[in-house]
Parts: C-alpha cells; sequence; structure tokens
C-alpha cells in the first residue's frame, strides 16, 4: 500500500549533461538520495524540473524513472500543467498510462481563465484521467488567483484532493484552511511560508529546498506535524537564510547550483535558464555550510 501524501514532497530538479540531454543517472541516484533523506513523496516534473524545455517523450522518461525507483518506496505526484485544457487531458492520460495515480497541476498561465473557467479546466482533468488532482495555485507565475470559493467548489465536487497554495496571502490560505476544516489537504508552495501555514491547519509542502536538504525539511515539518512550534522557529533559523539564497535569482537557478555544490549533479541548465551568478553560487556555498556534515 502506498504511503499517505502529507508531509514533505520535493519538487525534483532534472539533471541534464553538458550536451544538454537528459541524465537518467544522475536522476536514478538523485531520487535515491531523496528517499534515502526522508522525503514523503517526490513530485517530477513541476516547474522546478524545467518541464518547460522537456519534450513529451522526456516527461515521460522523467516520470517513469521515478516510478520505477521509487518502487512504492514514497508516492510520486507527477507535475501535469498546460494551458490548453484538451492538452492537460493529454498528458494526463499519458501519464496514467505510465503508472500514474496522482498529478500536480498548476493553473493555466497567461490566458487568466474566470474562476469559472478554472473550475472547468480541472473537471475535465479529473472526469476524464480519473487521477487524483493537487490543484497548484502561483498567480505570480500564472497570472490568475484561485480563490476560496473556487477551492471550496472543486473540493465539494471531488475534483481535487490538495492544493499547492502559493499565492502568498497567508489570509487567503488561513481562509482556505478553516472553509475546508480537514476535507483539503493544503501544502505550503512556498518554503518560506511553511511554518505559518501549518500552523492555520496545513499539512506539509511541496518544496524547493527539499532538493539539497530534504532531512532537514523532514525534521522541520515533522515538528511542526507535532506543534512544537517553539522548537519549529529554531529549527528555521539555519533554513531562512538557504531559502533567500534559493530564490536570489528565478528557480530553479539557485537550487540547481546548490545540487552542484553538493555534488548531487552538474549545474547544467536549459536555455532559458542559465547559470547562477558569481554572488549567489558564494551566497549559497556559505547558506548550506550548517548542513554539510548533515548531508
Amino acid at each position: 500500500m502506498e504511503p499517505e501524501i502529507t508531509g514533505v514532497g520535493t519538487a525534483m530538479i532534472t539533471p541534464f549533461r553538458a550536451d544538454g540531454s537528459l541524465d537518467v543517472a544522475r536522476l536514478e541516484k538523485f531520487i535515491e538520495f531523496q528517499i534515502g533523506e526522508g522525503v514523503n513523496f517526490l513530485v517530477p516534473c513541476g516547474t522546478t524540473g524545467e518541464t518547460p524545455t522537456l519534450s513529451e517523450e522526456e516527461q515521460c522518461e522523467v516520470i517513469k524513472t521515478t516510478l520505477r525507483i521509487a518502487k512504492g518506496r514514497v508516492p510520486v505526484v507527477a507535475g501535469c500543467t498546460s494551458y490548453d485544457t484538451r492538452h492537460v487531458v493529454h498528458m494526463g492520460k499519458m501519464f496514467k498510462a505510465l503508472g500514474v495515480t496522482h498529478v500536480l497541476s498548476a493553473t493555466p498561465y497567461y490566458n487568466k481563465p474566470t474562476q469559472e473557467g478554472l473550475y472547468q479546466h480541472f473537471k475535465a482533468l479529473r472526469q476524464e484521467t480519473g487521477l487524483a488532482i493537487m490543484l497548484y495555485s502561483i498567480q505570480g507565475r500564472t497570472g490568475v488567483n484561485v480563490t476560496p470559493d473556487t477551492v471550496e467548489r472543486l473540493v465539494k465536487d471531488n475534483i481535487i484532493f490538495a492544493i499547492k497554495e502559493a499565492s502568498g496571502n497567508i489570509l487567503q490560505i488561513q481562509e482556505i484552511c478553516q472553509r475546508m476544516n480537514g476535507a483539503l489537504k493544503v501544502f505550503s508552495g512556498d518554503d518560506a511560508l511553511v511554518l505559518p501555514l501549518m500552523a492555520v491547519g496545513g499539512v506539509g509542502v511541496v518544496s524547493v529546498a527539499s532538493n539539497v536538504v530534504p532531512r532537514a525539511m523532514r525534521q522541520w515539518v515533522d515538528t511542526m506535524t507535532e506543534r512544537n512550534y517553539v522548537k519549529a522557529r529554531e529549527q528555521l533559523r539555519p533554513l531562512l537564510p538557504l531559502f533567500n539564497a534559493l530564490f536570489a535569482e528565478t528557480n530553479p537557478i539557485p537550487v540547481k547550483g546548490a545540487a552542484a555544490i553538493l555534488g548531487l549533479m552538474e549545474p547544467n541548465y536549459r536555455l532559458p535558464m542559465v547559470p547562477p551568478a558569481e554572488k549567489t553560487m558564494a551566497q549559497l556555498r556559505e547558506t548550506l555550510k550548517p548542513f554539510s556534515k548533515k548531508n
């Protein structure tokens, strides 16, 4: 039986070789590292994985590899996003054929659908694939917010089982948690907001930082799950400078640089992503020091 989806899920970076091709061997080792360090679930092919630059074949390869290496030890929630509803349904069916049962799907970007359009988009994905959906709300990237009313409607109609909330609006997050009252799993989409989100009823995080400090993130979230917020504030002290460094430039530029510092993969990117500035690399080296003996 597959473990429950809760706690820390890693929004996985994607390793490339120097020639830009997918590095499957590195990916396999990275997945084992994540599982060995205690993350609760894996999220391949999210934006942090540079998915907009991956072909459908490459996305399938990343997801197949993740499922194969995970072997049911942790759940896999595959990224499945498009601004075209027909295409996201196509992707969902394709991933389901690989063995995917759960997907993370961001709101359609750029074309800014209405709340009714958002509802119908996710309804189509759910009805036509049968996949369990974690909705990803990140208006800073997509240009559209998912209101608490729409979230409640999606939950009531059994369309979504969880939400990755990255609106940055703690009042909205609090309202969603209170209105859902445990009927929806609320995850933070922002490492820096995990503590306040879990304090108001969230269950964890889909994390960028756990790519490089998975054990520390798991321990921190476990502490908050136990409602020991005094200890959690202390655990946050070394993490907060790292969070700042990981977003000193556009994600996933810094986290891939941090992974290279730790020897997890080569710092290879696909345009339009480029390597971080040396100033950012220096900041990453400094903020990773407290964790160097733990990873």
